[in-house]
């Protein structure tokens, strides 16, 4: 089989980056060569060897065993493929097994077969322009996984044969050490906790009994969705292992700026442009809404920043009805102009000599000035 690859040179990052970083270099990497928007030759293969990295590195159990240049998987290779979501390495029996070591009873020595793990669930991003967010859309996404190998139909066994039972623990995947009344179980030496040992691997997958491919789907965008917004695919996660049930897929929502709207939380704000003029006299001003236009009244005196509110005009609420929308709030902002021609710099002087106060005089008797 062929040298596996760097791990950490494939997401570009340093052996002591945090998990922090593994993460943002992981999602940075799987935008720019997802194949829903990377089209050129190897995008494909390339996000397969990113997603492969992160499965490893961003699991802080495989990335130990990584480290110390062992295997990803508890005491060598595994022959179902990786851990489930949460932490990695077989599930080793209920509270009873444990029981069973301590006082070195027979409860432990009854399971004669690996117990079932759930699929790790993994997660991907979306890109969204700001109408597709308002309105709801249907997005192909892609995703990195594993599927059962076709060769040895997930068994890990080379066709023809079978994994036989774990000659060192007879197939309880533990092993008992001590003397006298009490011992201590650990994970079979030999097995890694699984049960079952591979005596010649299948030559596709090298006895772990899946493979790397990638799944497209389209998923369905609910209206009113965020910029980060996790949308759960039940079942759509990694494949279970033993006959375990499939995590979970989360897509997260990455939605484009919009050049009017500005999302405040259940809200949108848009800043509307008056002129001094309209400011002072008041007038009747077309605002923008999510799904045409509507007019404002701008009072006479306004001030600049003044919000305005359309109730019930802004973006759905998830998981509050469809009835259930947030508000638009509009921002007047005062345009001054920084130019006059001679007609408006006249214009403002005789304006000047009509209001010819002095706005800052109580403020400056209130500072004792």
């Amino acid at each position: 089989m062929a040298r596996p690859a760097d791990h950490y040179k494939t997401l570009g990052v340093d052996r002591k980056a945090s998990a922090e970083e593994i993460k943002k270099a992981y999602r940075k990497l799987a935008r720019q060569y997802h194949p829903d928007t990377n089209k050129d030759a190897g995008a494909e293969e390339r996000f397969k060897q990113i997603s492969e990295a992160y499965d490893v590195l961003g699991d802080p159990e495989k990335r130990k065993r990584y480290d110390r240049g062992g295997s990803v998987f508890a005491g060598g290779a595994n022959p179902f493929g990786g851990g489930a979501a949460g932490g990695a390495g077989a599930d080793f029996g209920s509270f009873s097994d444990i029981l069973s070591g301590i006082f070195n009873t027979t409860a432990g020595r009854q399971r004669t077969k690996p117990v079932a793990e759930r699929g790790r669930d993994l997660e991907t991003t979306v890109s969204l322009s700001f109408e597709q967010a308002i309105d709801g859309a249907q997005v192909p996404v892609s995703v990195a996984t594993h599927a059962a190998c076709g060769t040895c139909r997930g068994t890990g066994a080379r066709p023809g044969t079978s994994p036989a039972v774990c000659p060192v623990c007879q197939g309880r995947g533990v092993e008992s050490q001590g003397q006298g009344l009490f011992s201590i179980t650990r994970p079979c030496s030999r097995c890694g906790g699984s049960g079952t040992v591979i005596e010649e691997p299948c030559p596709t997958c090298g006895g772990e009994g899946r493979l790397r491919e990638l799944k497209k789907y389209r998923v369905n965008i609910p209206p009113g969705v965020k910029d980060g917004s996790r949308i759960r695919l039940p079942g759509k996660g990694e494949a279970g292992l033993r006959g375990g049930p499939a995590g979970d897929l989360f897509v997260v929502t990455h939605v484009a700026d919009s050049p009017v709207f500005q999302r405040k939380g259940d809200n949108l704000e848009v800043e509307v442009p008056i002129t001094v003029a309209e400011a002072i006299r008041g007038a009747d001003v077309e605002v923008p809404t999510l799904h045409g236009t509507k007019k404002l009244r701008v009072p006479g005196g306004t001030k600049h920043g003044t919000v305005q509110r359309l109730r019930g005009e802004g973006p759905r609420l998830l998981g509050k009805g469809a009835s259930q929308r947030g508000d638009i709030h509009y921002r007047f902002v005062i345009d001054v102009p920084s130019t006059l021609s001679d007609e408006q710099r006249d214009a403002v002087e005789a304006l000047s000599k009509t209001m010819n106060g002095n706005p800052r005089e109580r403020l400056m008797r209130e500072a004792g000035r």
